[in-house]
């Protein structure tokens, strides 16, 4: 049943499509005023006070940090390219041509996600840019190291066998037990980022290699995509900015007036003293585990991984 998921997992790299593809379909003034709303996404969060010594924080690169400047504030994403490199980069080569500048949320369900890149005259704007190949999941051997700490159905739509769920520095994962490495042809296991409330993914069609420039950040737990899109980020810093973007959808709805990306910048070109330093609970260390404990119910099970908060904070 093990190498079964792994052919299964494989197999959906390359053919499998999301039961509700239709819903994220590619169908394909400046950030320097944006950053003053910073201060709002600073606030919150730093709002929780949660008591981690400071040896248990990391401290996210400017280069991965993808600032997002909404009608409603700042959205700071932290993007993984350990997990989708090739869409990192895309997205990367995009902002600083300044392509999403001025573009809108195009795609908005409440409870769902939130799709960008689209332009205000035409939904299924895209960058001229070829598909990318799907980055779904990443094999492994060692690294990256996703933490198991719990069984999970992989996706209950399309994959429906369970395997684990944890993080891997802070971002919520699923992934195969490592100890099926052992039987694997290659010893390595694949593992991918879920969809839960405040991941960054790449929109497509029902091809899975044709990911251009539009994306999506979900506004709340979206599991029918886990393994099936390209998760890409995770919000560090802004998802109620997120979460109040106007709903509706500018190729359906009639009269729809869809909110403004008013800029999108990554943290390396910004000067210093524009740059929001975030810093994310080490989950891998020992105090994170004791704050995993404080979680546990009587019977000493965790919530589910998409209801656990990674603690957050932004240092002066």
């Amino acid at each position: 049943m093990r190498f079964t998921l792994s052919a299964t997992l494989a197999l959906a790299l390359t053919a499998g499509a999301c039961a509700r593809e239709a819903e994220v379909s590619q169908t394909d003034q400046g950030a320097a005023s944006g950053l003053a709303s910073a201060a709002s996404a600073q606030s919150e969060a730093a709002a929780p006070q949660w008591g981690l010594p400071d040896d248990a924080w990391r401290t996210a690169d400017q280069d991965d940090l993808l600032y997002i400047e909404t009608d409603h504030g700042m959205v700071i994403v932290e993007m993984a390219p350990e997990f989708a490199p090739n869409h990192v980069a895309r997205m990367r080569r995009l902002v600083h041509e300044r392509f999403y500048d001025f573009l809108v949320w195009h795609r908005v369900i409440d409870g769902f996600m939130a799709q960008g890149g689209g332009a205000r005259t035409n939904p299924g704007h895209a960058a001229d840019v070829e598909g990318l190949e799907a980055e779904f999941t990443v094999r492994r051997s060692g690294e990256p190291v996703v933490t198991e700490l719990m069984d999970r159905v992989i996706n209950p739509r399309a994959l429906p066998q369970m395997a684990k769920a944890g993080f891997w520095d802070g971002f919520h994962a699923g992934t195969q037990t490592s100890a099926l490495a052992a039987i694997t042809g290659d010893g390595q296991v694949q593992s991918w980022l879920l969809h839960c409330a405040g991941a960054a993914a790449a929109a497509r069609t029902s091809d899975p290699n044709s990911a251009r420039s539009q994306f999506f950040i979900t506004r709340g737990n979206a599991e029918h995509l886990n393994a099936q899109y390209t998760a890409w980020g995770r919000v560090r810093v802004g998802q109620a900015a997120v979460d109040a973007i106007a709903v509706g959808s500018a190729s359906e709805d009639p009269g729809f007036r869809p909110d403004n990306i008013r800029s999108m910048r990554t943290g390396d070109e910004l000067p210093a003293d524009e740059q929001v330093t975030i810093q994310v609970a080490d989950t891998d260390s020992a105090a994170f585990a004791a704050y995993l404990d404080t979680l546990r119910s009587p019977s000493g099970n965790l919530p589910d991984i998409c209801d656990i908060t990674v603690p957050t904070r932004i240092v002066e």
